[in-house]
């Protein structure tokens, strides 16, 4: 989801999921109830009987703890405009930026072609299918995001997201005390580079892509989470050559590790519908794009959450 753009918002209307919840308990909070199911993972969750433009602080205070637990939380039918997304983006904190298109929809209309070869955005699009955290590229990795469905193609289009807590916790005691001390560099460039992308540079897209604020910065394969104290993995597609070892073993060893962590129950895969929204902790989760028709129109929008300089600042 490494994109820059800012525009406009303007969701059509379907009809809102159903699930099986349960409710926050009164004695818990005196804020207007809302219900939470827990999705079949180790993480996430989906809550509805709120209207997320509409909720107040203290309800924001119970929806944040819950975020802090669950770390994905999905909100069926809430067809947010772009002010709403925007204002309840910045409830969690300061915005990297407010919001950008994740779409094969150019501004004019025209569908973009998966076999363009110099397609910068699809060839990002592709890029964004491997596992990944959002801007762990840049000097401040961002904390959160929250994403939205206006259109949806009728085959394929999921995002999926994979809980690096719990895949620290899994981890064997050798696995654990190996990669405790190392750190691996974040580049954009090199993500793009193993599936034979070159961007064209100086260009629009090259700002909007996130090419321009990418420096390689080197950052920890285990962090602490400020929030929870929770350990979790640092990994994913930007993550190569650890300082200290060997290209092909640093290049070994981070596969291993996203090949350990991104299975179930670690994963989670959603299917969207129109009006959809989901906030997920970029601090403890990977996700990841799947592939669609590209002969019918997406349009995703994402307004990214910035990190806290006190946490998630690269270590150079």
């Amino acid at each position: 989801m490494d994109l820059e753009w800012h525009t406009r918002f303007s969701p059509d209307m379907i009809d809102a999921q159903q699930s099986k919840t349960r409710t926050i308990p009164p004695e818990i909070s005196m804020a207007p109830k809302f219900d939470v199911q827990p999705i079949d993972a180790s993480f996430g969750a989906v809550v509805t009987g709120l209207r997320l433009a509409d909720i107040d602080d203290a309800t924001w205070n119970d929806l944040h703890r819950t975020w802090l637990e669950y770390a994905l939380l999905i909100f069926p039918g809430q067809f947010l405009k772009k002010d709403e997304q925007i204002a309840f983006a910045k409830r969690f904190g300061p915005l990297e930026f407010e919001m950008g298109p994740v779409s094969n929809v150019r501004e004019d209309g025209t569908l973009r072609v998966e076999v363009d070869p110099g397609d910068d955005v699809v060839k990002i699009l592709k890029g964004n299918e491997g596992w990944h955290a959002d801007s762990t590229f840049k000097p401040l990795q961002a904390k959160g995001a929250v994403f939205s469905a206006e259109i949806v193609p009728t085959v394929g289009g999921r995002t999926g997201w994979a809980d690096m807590r719990a895949a620290s916790d899994a981890l064997d005691e050798a696995m654990r005390a190996k990669i405790a001390p190392l750190q691996a560099y974040h580049s954009l460039h090199y993500s793009q580079s193993k599936i034979g992308h070159v961007p064209k540079v100086g260009t629009e897209d090259y700002r909007k892509l996130g090419f321009a604020g990418d420096e390689n910065v080197l950052r920890p394969l285990v962090k602490t989470h400020p929030d929870t104290g929770r350990k979790s993995l640092l990994i994913g597609r930007h993550a190569h050559d650890i300082p200290g070892l060997a290209p092909e073993e640093s290049e070994r060893l981070l596969q291993e590790l996203i090949d350990f962590a991104c299975q179930p129950p670690r994963t989670y895969h959603h299917d969207w519908r129109a009006g959809d929204v989901v906030i997920w902790d970029n601090r403890c989760l990977l996700h990841q794009a799947t592939p669609f028709d590209m002969t019918q129109p997406r349009v995703m929008w994402h307004t990214r959450i910035a990190g806290d300089p006190a946490s998630e600042l690269a270590i150079v």
